[in-house]
């Protein structure tokens, strides 16, 4: 579904990202892992539009997508949740979720995509006419997730999404993340809880400034690194004799 071959992104003089390539398959549920500033937010923005690369290809069902607007690529099919929300605090809940449909025209679509969201995320149905900046902070993760939602992406990019979260809240975000997965949505997770993501996740992908320096399944992963020092950016942290797996 989703390619990206030797991606670099610079900001001024910085590098990112340099040459990172991953791949993401139809239903699969996909983590990058990493300390602060290995690049994972500059990967998912890039794939949304929101950074223009530097080189490489961005490929989503069979079209080279890189450096199109976001407009564009969302309706393309891949939505992006980004870290800290970003929802409108003035808007209303369904005011916010309207704007994530802005792909769709038909008032029928909208209403009947609106009962499935309130089906999926309930305590959002009670608060239809709450200001969203009104919302706690797990029902806001859920309203930046269902307006996402709005658009029908076949690819869902989540970063950090238990971020700031209580410990129960947190617990409630990777239930959902899992329902996602079952309803068979296709995601690419940025999280920094890295043994709950690698619970769930059916591959990894391991950034150290910039570079992707090890994937493969949860088990593989865990085997080659010390998952506890991946978000303090221990350099000391392991890859085994293995190297990375390709």
């Amino acid at each position: 579904m989703l390619t990206v071959k030797d991606l670099s992104v610079r900001y001024g003089a910085i590098s990112a990202i340099r040459g990172v390539s991953l791949s993401i398959r139809e239903g699969e549920l996909v983590a990058l892992l990493g300390a602060n500033g290995a690049g994972k937010t500059t990967t998912l923005t890039t794939i949304a539009g929101g950074q223009k690369p530097h080189q490489g290809a961005i490929e989503f069902l069979g079209e080279q997508i890189q450096g199109r607007p976001p407009e564009y690529i969302t309706r393309k099919g891949i939505a992006l949740v980004p870290e800290g929300r970003d929802i409108f605090p003035s808007l209303s809940v369904v005011e916010n979720m309207r704007l994530g449909a802005f792909v769709r025209r038909s008032r029928v679509e909208f209403q009947r995509d609106l009962a499935e969201m309130i089906e999926l995320f309930p305590i959002l149905g009670q608060r239809l006419r709450q200001a969203g900046g009104t919302l706690s902070g797990g029902e806001q993760q859920q309203l930046a997730i269902a307006r996402a939602l709005m658009c029908h992406p076949r690819l869902l990019m989540l970063d950090e999404p238990s971020l700031g979260l209580s410990p129960l809240l947190v617990d409630e975000i990777f239930a959902l993340i899992g329902r996602l997965r079952a309803r068979g949505v296709t995601i690419l997770l940025v999280e920094q809880n890295v043994d709950r993501s690698l619970d769930i996740v059916d591959r990894a992908y391991l950034l150290r400034t910039g570079r992707v320096e090890a994937e493969g399944t949860p088990d593989q992963i865990r085997a080659l690194v010390d998952v506890e020092g991946i978000y303090l950016g221990d350099r000391r942290t392991p890859l085994g004799d293995q190297g990375a797996l390709r």
